[in-house]
């Protein structure tokens, strides 16, 4: 998509930040959250044509190769905010890949594939929370780590927007159609508040530019400025808690692309006084 080149070209501007290549994601990371059988039928591109259906868009080598760098984006960031306190992956968020499918245009799952990433590390942290304010809820990565004593997810999203069938995060804050800042803002403190009881030593943040008003999937109401009230608060608390954050990027589809781009790089703008200086990983195709 257009808006990670141009949120590229915006970010080399920044004067503290730090711009790096993403590495690609092993079949041993892959696998940390996905089936062999799905892994393996992605990387040879034997995919059913109702699996790529699934996915939104056709197999093909650069796919497979974009997929396993947006994943290593995610854990490249998660490193880097390991040693550093804050990093970003320009892309990422591809929160509706569950272990044996892809869907909604998400082929792996980089926020649960990096969590289990650092959790094997041996300076990692102990338990992680994924924060996932895009406006689509996080049905893939729900699912894979249902069953994970050590990673807690959190989803606020549009309460009938896709995926239209939800599955059950550690917390799931559904909002009506045309929510905006103030209801959004006092569920933000509802998941904050959830996520400060459940002992964190990290947080995986999912900062999504489609609750704005302007986006063409969102539904929601959110302005610019409530949006940047959101990633305040979101930093505020990781500096409170002095845990480490990674943040990806997630989805935004503003007509024009160009008010996506503009949020986004808020969110890094953010991020960047939080910290001096921030490692920020991109995949190839955001060159």
């Amino acid at each position: 998509m257009a808006k990670y080149k141009m949120l590229r070209d915006l970010v080399l501007g920044l004067p503290n930040v730090q711009l790096h290549e993403a590495p690609r994601a092993s079949d041993t990371e892959l696998l940390l959250a996905h089936d062999a059988s799905y892994v393996q039928r992605v990387i040879s591109g034997t995919l059913s044509e109702a699996e790529q259906k699934a996915i939104g868009f056709p197999w093909s080598e650069k796919m497979v190769e974009r997929s396993r760098r947006s994943v290593g984006a995610t854990i490249a960031a998660c490193q880097s905010a390991l040693k550093e306190g804050v990093a970003v992956n320009l892309a990422g968020g591809t929160h509706h890949a569950y272990r044996n499918k892809g869907s909604g245009f998400c082929v792996f799952n980089d926020a649960a594939i990096a969590a289990r990433v650092l959790l094997k590390s041996p300076i990692g942290p102990q338990k992680i929370g994924i924060l996932d304010l895009d406006v689509h809820q996080g049905d893939g990565t729900a699912a894979i780590l249902q069953n994970d004593a050590v990673i807690c997810t959190v989803s606020i999203h549009g309460e009938k927007n896709y995926p239209f069938a939800k599955t059950s995060s550690d917390l799931d804050i559904a909002l009506a159609d045309g929510s905006g800042d103030t209801i959004y803002l006092e569920a933000l403190e509802q998941a904050l508040e959830f996520l400060s009881k459940q002992g964190m030593q990290f947080l995986i943040y999912l900062a999504g530019a489609d609750p704005f008003e302007g986006d063409r999937l969102g539904r929601l109401t959110l302005t610019s400025e409530g949006l940047a009230v959101r990633d305040q608060r979101v930093m505020a608390f990781v500096k409170e808690k002095g845990i480490p954050i990674a943040i990806a990027m997630a989805g935004g589809y503003a007509n024009p692309i160009e008010d996506t781009v503009r949020i986004h790089y808020q969110t890094i703008q953010i991020a960047c006084e939080h910290q001096h200086t921030i490692r920020v990983s991109m995949p190839p195709s955001t060159s």
